[in-house]
């Protein structure tokens, strides 16, 4: 059975449950150590969660939000929730009580399944304003204690009821009865450019995503695949290729404990396939190379070197004379299978998606033996629409289009896409969605090409193209993407559109501003971004940094200007989104007044 032929998404959990049985399914951390559950016990978990909503009230269609960290009952709520034919409304953990109140009444979900105690506190104040919303399920015990007006039931009694035993066929006949055209999810999009939109995925949509990732990955040679789940599944790139496209090939999944214990679960969990977003490519980047550099001497020679020989014989293998290919063969032994033993040891590729790659973070990891694949999508296709094939990559595309989808390019070089994939539509919006679907075809706001091989290039983004006063087109994320490059530069926003040049807010890179101070006898430890800003002798350093960028970039990309960051781009502080894209307008919002002083 594959993706072509399963109704939806529960009845796909089912069936691979009953082929699996007893196989592990779900790592996570106990007592410090990663403990299995089988297929069966997850299925047995999903039924008994599912019959106790549906005694809760929970009919076919009504919404349920789910607002927790990745852990195991987080897939075993999802499709409890699909299997009771109800549709799960993902919140980020991150959200503030505001973000909670707009999808819980914009949504009208009629109940919430929420973790930990901190998240109910978040939570439970913009629940209770909503008239529809008739309960909340606390995962962990000690969420129940939360003094509130609103039905808080724990987990294990909403698990209480008859489960199906032996009888997983009976639950997947059950789970059978939806279409694959019902919607699964409504899926709210980060908010990059303000208030959060409704994206309703049918459960065709994620089927066809899955069927064209496995089409898409079938050179790797699948088979037992392990998957490390890090992203938010709350975000539909994790949803669909971290959870239900593992769960379509009969993948285990290990839930890592966070972004600083990734190195060490990576280790533990031995992924053979990594999905994640170009910010925490650029972050392993910059950790190991810092390492190797710490450590100097041969070490450092012999690494650098093998990254020059890998991204020359990626550029053209011919290249190389023969000195260079024996010498290039050493270096596998000697660098890239250490490099490899930190990420696991069997990892067979790792995905990109959600942001646009630099190629030369690409071509970094290539060089190291690790192959990396970019994609393309967005929440509106489920999210994949396209991604690199293993055996023909090519660093600076996002690779053809996945299995049955169609790809255009519009008159003005606006890329359309259309296929099962593609939503129902925005919630309760049908204006939002009328802008974007026309006949059948999605507008994805993003400008490219294809060439002669079909892979797409993505060569602009509609929205947050700069128009100068001078009429040219500048992408803002290509010239930040350069910035950060840069060891003294951590992030960047450019901003210039009907301005007669770009300029610049710059958030120094910690490691390099704690150095420095060091250096310069200031305090190291914790580093004061805003007491460096004004630093004249600090802000030069980082001015030699924006010149050795504009040195490669064109004459209309070239910064002129910049201003210092006072604190990071983060999720806490609303200038990223949870997949660590920067939030444009709410940058603007803090330092608008700033950037505009410098065209004075």
């Amino acid at each position: 059975m594959n993706a072509e032929t399963w109704p939806n998404l529960a009845a796909m959990f089912y069936r691979q449950a009953l082929r699996l049985g007893d196989k592990p399914f779900l790592w996570a951390k106990e007592d410090g150590k990663y403990k299995p559950l089988s297929w069966r016990q997850t299925a047995e978990r999903v039924s008994r969660l599912s019959n106790g909503l549906t005694a809760l009230g929970v009919e076919p269609g009504d919404r349920v939000v789910l607002v927790s960290e990745n852990r195991p009952e987080w897939l075993i709520a999802d499709v409890a929730i699909m299997a009771a034919g109800a549709i799960t409304v993902p919140a980020y953990t991150t959200n503030t009580g505001e973000d909670h109140l707009h999808v819980v009444a914009d949504s009208g979900a009629k109940g919430a399944i929420v973790s930990s105690q901190s998240l109910m506190a978040r939570f439970l104040p913009a629940a209770r304003k909503s008239a529809l919303m008739e309960f909340t399920v606390a995962m962990d015990d000690h969420a129940v204690s939360q003094q509130s007006d609103m039905r808080v039931i724990p987990w294990q009694r909403v698990l209480a009821g008859e489960g199906p035993g032996d009888n997983l066929g009976r639950a997947a006949d059950k789970a059978g009865q939806w279409k694959p055209t019902d919607t699964a999810c409504i899926i709210y999009t980060s908010g990059t450019g303000g208030a959060p939109k409704g994206v309703m995925l049918s459960h065709q949509a994620i089927l066809h995503n899955c069927a064209g990732a496995r089409d898409a990955l079938e050179e790797l040679g699948l088979g037992d695949e392990v998957f490390l789940s890090f992203l938010p599944l709350s975000h539909s790139y994790e949803h669909s290729a971290g959870q239900f496209f593992p769960m379509s090939i009969g993948a285990q999944i290990y839930y890592a404990e966070g972004l600083e214990a990734l190195g060490r679960n990576m280790i533990e969990a031995r992924p053979t396939i990594m999905t994640a977003v170009p910010r925490l490519y650029e972050m392993l980047q910059d950790r190991i190379t810092r390492g190797v550099r710490q450590a100097g001497g041969m070490k450092e020679k012999l690494f650098f070197k093998t990254v020059d020989l890998g991204c020359r014989r990626y550029d053209d293998a011919k290249g190389l004379g023969l000195l260079d290919r024996v010498t290039d063969s050493l270096l596998t032994v000697l660098v890239r299978k250490k490099v490899a033993r930190r990420f696991g040891g069997r990892l067979k590729a790792m995905v990109s998606g959600g942001a646009p790659l630099n190629p030369d973070v690409g071509k970094f990891f290539i060089a190291l033996g690790l192959g990396i694949l970019q994609g393309y999508g967005q929440t509106e296709a489920a999210p994949v629409i396209s991604v690199n094939r293993p055996r023909k990559v090519k660093i600076d595309s996002v690779g053809p289009p996945i299995l049955d989808t169609e790809v255009r390019i519009a008159s003005d070089g606006e890329i359309c896409v259309r296929g099962a994939l593609v939503m129902q539509g925005y919630w309760r919006n049908e204006k939002a969605t009328h802008e974007v679907i026309r006949d059948g075809w999605l507008h994805t706001g993003d400008v490219g090409m294809i060439d002669g091989d079909g892979y797409i290039r993505i060569t602009d983004r509609k929205k947050d193209i700069i128009v100068n006063s001078g009429g040219d087109n500048l992408s803002p994320q290509r010239v930040e993407g350069i910035l950060t490059l840069e060891p003294e530069i951590a992030q960047a926003m450019v901003h210039g559109d009907k301005r007669p040049h770009l300029v610049a807010v710059i958030v120094p890179g910690k490691d390099w501003a704690e150095e420095w101070a060091r250096k310069s006898g200031r305090p190291a430890d914790p580093v004061d971004l805003a007491g460096l800003a004004g630093d004249d002798e600090f802000r030069k350093a980082i001015g030699r940094a924006v010149d050795t960028v504009n040195a490669r970039l064109s004459n209309t990309e070239r910064v002129r200007k910049f201003i210092l960051a006072v604190e990071p781009f983060t999720i806490d502080n609303g200038q990223l989104t949870p997949t660590m894209k920067i939030r444009r307008h709410v940058i603007h919002e803090v330092y608008g007044e700033s950037l505009e002083a410098l065209y004075r």
